[in-house]
């Protein structure tokens, strides 16, 4: 007669154990590989919903954004800190430098949209910096005059419900920043900036900081500082050809 395992000695236990591991492991990898592909166009949709509110198109369903999106985007281009055109992007763009993360802008894969809306021309630039918890993002507008911000739009990862994380629940916050300038009037390096009130000194620049969280609007001025700097060389090269369209 074989002998049978115990079903109360260690052996038994270690290898039902185990095999629960396994399908557990088995059933939580089918599901995550079932969902990936919808929650991989949940972030997507999200992500064309943060372009569009920093062009002021906002409180869109999930199926008028993503057509919208596809109108108004020109061009994802993906541009290096030279200014090169390193892929040009296309209508309604989601494979080249929509797929960029801040990763890429470390190491000078740049994202810059190309939009129309209205009829005219915007651009517009994703931003990545430190908040005081953690990662916050954002994506800036800009005129054709490459320099006069049209609308911006903020994110984060953890920062404090009502007082950092106003940055992202704020409207009335981020829309400060409309006619706002990146370069200060005979300037050559980036103002746009985030301020106490009481220091405010060049409101053509200057934004007023989240009250109750400096740290974190310190945050935001320096995201915009660093990420809209890479974009110099792109700001120059625009204008000089559009001075020179100009005088022809």
């Amino acid at each position: 007669m074989k002998n049978k395992i115990n079903p109360n000695s260690n052996t038994y236990i270690i290898m039902y154990s185990a095999a629960l591991v396994v399908v557990v492991a088995f059933l939580l990898a089918f599901i995550y590989e079932s969902l990936k592909n919808i929650q991989d166009d949940n972030v997507a949709l999200d992500k064309k919903k943060q372009i569009l509110a920093a062009l002021n198109i906002r409180d869109l369903s999930d199926e008028e954004a993503a057509e919208r999106y596809a109108k108004v985007v020109v061009a994802d281009r993906v541009i290096d800190e030279r200014g090169k055109t390193l892929e040009k992007g296309e209508n309604g763009g989601e494979k080249a430098g929509f797929k960029l993360t801040s990763a890429d802008a470390k190491v000078g894969r740049l994202a810059v949209y190309v939009c129309k809306v209205n009829g005219n021309t915007k651009y517009v630039l994703p931003v990545y910096g430190m908040g005081l918890w953690g990662s916050i993002w954002g994506y800036v507008a800009i005129n054709n005059d490459l320099n006069t911000i049209y609308g911006a739009y903020f994110d984060h990862e953890s920062e404090t419900a009502g007082l950092g994380a106003e940055i992202k629940d704020s409207r009335a916050w981020q829309e400060q920043f409309k006619g706002k300038h990146i370069f200060a009037n005979g300037g050559d390096a980036v103002a746009l900036s985030v301020v106490k009130k009481s220091e405010v000194k060049d409101s053509t620049t200057q934004c007023e900081a989240v009250t109750g969280a400096t740290l974190t609007s310190d945050g935001v001025s320096q995201m915009l500082k660093n990420s809209l700097n890479r974009y110099y060389v792109f700001f120059q090269q625009n204008k000089q050809t559009k001075e020179v369209m100009r005088h022809e």
